[in-house]
């Protein structure tokens, strides 16, 4: 299944192709990741790994936590060129449409005071987040930052998205700790479970261009 699931094409493709289906699918896909951020915030049970890595640098420097987020993306984007990865809608639709709905979704949601509710809110929040990543990528119109960090090292060394996404929020959980990053039972659940949610999902939704052979 590993090997099959591999050779699943995650390289963008035109925005006029299919842009009826493709296009609705990455606007839901990232609304639905600002809304699984929020739930995970609400919660308040543990930042995801990257959220880690910035408060890290926010602690080890003057950056505020929006700053270090910025810089974390150009570095990240830095990386994509080895990796030979390009930007395209979703890379932009990205930054803008989880930024909003984060932000209206927090205004709604108020943090809860049952440890239970806490709880299902952080369960919810990761599968809701693998999802919406499996949503938003397999649109194929461009990965954010991150994403197209994974879906690169995916394709350039051959491992499964599961294993790749894993090995990178993994990394990036150990540097933010050691940074002096919080984490938490919540932070360890996402860092361990948001790449095999990935894969899985990822068979489900992502677009595939049609095989027009006779």
């Amino acid at each position: 299944m590993m090997a099959v699931m591999a050779r699943i094409d995650l390289r963008p493709a035109p925005v006029g192709t299919a842009p009826l289906r493709r296009l609705p699918q990455l606007v839901a896909g990232l609304v639905l990741y600002g809304t699984s951020m929020a739930m995970q915030i609400r919660a308040g049970l543990g930042l995801s790994p990257w959220d880690v890595l910035h408060e890290g640098l926010t602690k080890r420097t003057a950056l505020s936590f929006g700053a270090a987020t910025a810089l974390t993306s150009v570095i990240v984007l830095l990386i994509w060129i080895p990796l030979r990865q390009r930007p395209g809608v979703g890379t932009i639709a990205n930054v803008v449409i989880i930024a909003l709905t984060v932000d209206a979704v927090l205004a709604l949601l108020a943090p809860p005071d049952s440890l239970a509710v806490r709880i299902a809110l952080l369960i919810g929040g990761v599968t809701l987040n693998g999802l919406a990543t499996a949503a938003y990528v397999g649109a194929r119109l461009g990965p954010g930052p991150r994403d197209g960090l994974m879906t690169g090292l995916s394709a350039r060394t051959g491992r499964s998205v599961r294993l790749v996404r894993t090995g990178i929020e993994v990394t990036v959980l150990a540097c933010g700790w050691l940074l002096g990053g919080t984490a938490g039972a919540g932070t360890v659940l996402y860092a361990l479970a948001i790449g095999p949610l990935t894969q899985f999902f990822l068979r489900f939704v992502v677009w595939r261009e049609p095989d027009n052979r006779v």
